[in-house]
């Protein structure tokens, strides 16, 4: 079986998860060019808290970590199974790392809203690994190393978040923002060092200036991405099946190796 790629996807958008626009399409595209996984690990930007879990659960939880949209989407749910072997796996390859089994978090919104579209049967099963809030993107970097193995064990690790995302300047209620040149020069810098293979830059974010400190404001939805620059090999390509912006400032770019 070839190794599968390793995906991060800019998730953008909770209504993404019930809308049809350029965006899920490209996910729906995504879903069906993967041959169909044993299980997945998924990193995202909204499980960001003290220390590392994988969440254990046979029947993960759908989240609906959010507030002031339609009924319609928190009628959403997601029913994929959970993955207990999966889990302690992913314990496994992180040790010396303590990794706690988790039992009461489940599926938040920055898994299911790209799922529903990728594997819309939820018939995949899937674990969550949280993002410790309280180490830097070198630890995140490593971690995403540890799990490179997971690529020949027909697991497939996805990270979600945005590349770039800055609440405060999004255009809410506005129709067609146009990207904030600090947001398009930030992403054409970060789409450049992927590109190269330059990972160490990338993980060391913080220091590219004040494109990079308006672009990622706060860590939690920039690291999903360093995860999966973790399961990089050489010889993958790199490809950005996803594109556009949201709001002005959040990038919906997703990052596909392999």
């Amino acid at each position: 079986m070839a190794a599968l790629p390793a995906i991060f996807f800019g998730h953008g958008n909770p209504m993404n998860a019930i809308q049809t626009n350029a965006y899920t399409e490209g996910w729906k595209a995504i879903g069906r060019s993967l041959p169909r996984p044993g299980g997945i690990v998924a990193v995202s930007a909204h499980w960001y808290v003290p220390g590392t879990w994988v969440t254990a659960s046979a029947r993960p939880r759908t989240i609906h970590d959010f507030g002031g949209f339609p009924r319609a989407l928190y009628d959403v749910t997601y029913p994929a199974p959970g993955d207990r072997g999966l889990a302690q796996r992913v314990q496994s390859l992180l040790a010396p790392v303590p990794v706690s089994l988790d039992e009461r978090w489940g599926l938040d919104h920055g898994t299911w809203s790209v799922l529903r579209h990728v594997f819309p049967e939820a018939d995949v099963p899937v674990v969550q690994l949280s993002i410790d809030e309280t180490e830097p993107a070198s630890y995140h970097y490593a971690l995403g190393r540890k799990l490179e193995r997971l690529r020949d064990e027909g697991v497939l690790v996805i990270g979600s978040g945005n590349l770039v995302h800055n609440l405060h300047a999004y255009g809410w209620g506005r129709q067609e923002v146009a990207p904030f040149d600090w947001a398009l020069r930030f992403e054409t810098l970060a789409r450049d060092f992927l590109a190269q293979g330059d990972d160490g830059a990338l993980v060391a974010y913080e220091s590219l200036g004040r494109d990079a400190l308006l672009s990622a404001p706060t860590p939690d939805h920039f690291l999903p991405l360093v995860y999966v620059m973790g399961l990089r090999r050489p010889d993958d390509e790199v490809t950005f099946p996803v594109e556009g912006f949201d709001g002005g400032s959040v990038s919906m770019l997703s990052v596909r190796f392999g």
